[in-house]
């Protein structure tokens, strides 16, 4: 489990980029690179980083579920995504 304030921080983020994204479209547009300067760095969308609803984990997260890889591993087995099990042969 990652640290709450790691979970937290990340959501804030998340919060301030949906706040900021027609703003820092239309700076881009128009080529104000100084005022796109001026906005908060965590606006910025490259700085969102993906991590797991579960655990929080940031490292081994697969896109298409939104979880790591321990986490999808155990769904699986206990057969609570649909259309996906575990290997066997």
């Amino acid at each position: 489990m990652a640290r709450k304030c790691l979970i937290a921080r990340e959501e804030k983020r998340r919060v301030m980029v949906e706040k900021y994204q027609k703003i820092r479209s239309d700076l881009k547009k128009q080529g104000d690179w100084d005022a796109l300067q001026a906005l908060p760095r965590n606006s910025s969308k490259v700085r969102l980083h993906n991590r797991c609803m579960v655990t929080g984990r940031s490292r081994g997260y697969h896109r298409k579920f939104g979880i790591s890889r321990l986490v999808l591993r155990e769904k699986a087995l206990r057969g609570e995504i649909p259309g996906l099990k575990k290997a066997s042969w």
